[in-house]
């Protein structure tokens, strides 16, 4: 059953719409999180941090710091259709233990 439900994942990755990465006012994530796209939280255009459900469909929610000061830090970038990137990757200790890349907008899956 896992080999379906990976090869299923990986096809969706590849041919699934692209992920967009959505600006919210503020410096924390809301309480309900879209189901694909990142939502990245800034306030007075300061970037505090990107959220996201984990895309193995777990449904965790993932928070990744992006403020200069934080350990570990991510950088997010977007292209002009909002594809977000994200470096370095995304590797869950606890739960699901995905590991994954986000690149213009696509899950990239490291396993």
């Amino acid at each position: 059953m896992m080999g379906v439900r990976k090869w299923w994942r990986d096809v969706w990755a590849r041919f699934g719409p692209a992920r967009r990465l959505i600006i919210i006012e503020g410096d924390s994530l809301p309480q309900f999180m879209p189901r694909r796209d990142l939502l990245l939280a800034r306030e007075d255009d300061e970037n505090w941090c990107v959220g996201m459900r984990c895309p193995c469909g777990c449904g965790d929610i993932i928070e990744l710091l992006v403020i200069a000061e934080a350990k570990p830090r991510w950088d997010v970038s977007a292209d002009r259709e909002r594809r977000p990137t994200l470096s370095p990757s995304v590797w869950r200790k606890t739960g699901c233990r995905s590991h994954f890349w986000v690149r213009r907008g696509r899950v990239q899956w490291c396993d």
